[in-house]
């Protein structure tokens, strides 16, 4: 197949028609290279628009909610990221190009180690993977940007205490079929606005549990 072809088709036919219209990210998935994160016999899916499956029975978010995800942070080369669920080590990349340091938490040992691997063959230097739950785990310091990469019952509000004043958290919550992604701003030491970015439906997160044993 003539790959950049098929990553130009992946941008004009999927990303742009999803409201992706930021230019540096429609340059970025030309520089990030979306085939490496994936091994040889799913180097020419990793254009379509669907989740291709991962180790572990979990699945990789297909390109343009990645995109999507991306845009609705509008992030900064100064900021530091925390992203929960590292799935294929693709959107962490594309989270290292545009902050300052990525700090990945995933819970299954399999995903971390691929994640590394990917990321480290692709020459990303500024993200550090952790395998850990990032929705049990007791979190010390605090981000300018947090992601969770993966569907949950309720948005984790425990994380928003991680958040750095004017930080943003984006997760994605809600019950089949439809999911929402929502953005929370810290805007002040004890204030949050909210808001619904897109829906959409993903894979749950890797290490989630159902909503009744979460702790708030």
């Amino acid at each position: 197949m003539n790959i950049e072809k098929a990553r130009f088709n992946m941008i004009e036919q999927q990303i742009r028609p999803w409201n992706v219209l930021d230019k540096d990210i429609l340059d970025m998935l030309i520089v990030v290279k979306r085939e490496n994160y994936f091994p040889d016999e799913q180097k020419s899916l990793a254009f379509f628009d669907t989740e291709l499956p991962l180790p572990g029975g979990t699945t990789a978010m297909c390109p343009r909610v990645e995109a999507r995800i991306v845009q609705e942070l509008a992030l900064k080369k100064n900021e530091s990221v925390l992203l929960l669920g590292a799935a294929s080590g693709y959107l962490a990349a594309l989270l290292a190009h545009m902050t300052r340091h990525v700090t990945v938490m995933e819970a299954s040992a399999e995903l971390k180690a691929l994640a590394e691997k990917n990321l480290s063959d692709n020459g990303v230097r500024n993200v550090s993977v952790l395998h850990a739950n990032g929705l049990t785990t007791a979190h010390t310091g605090t981000y300018d940007v947090i992601v969770v990469a993966g569907g949950l019952d309720v948005m984790p509000e425990q994380l928003q205490k991680q958040l750095n004043v004017g930080g943003r958290l984006l997760a994605i919550a809600g019950a089949l079929p439809v999911m929402h992604a929502n953005v929370v701003t810290r805007v002040s030491d004890a204030s949050f606005t909210s808001r619904t970015a897109f829906d959409t439906a993903i894979a749950p997160l890797s290490g989630s549990v159902p909503v009744s044993q979460f702790k708030f």
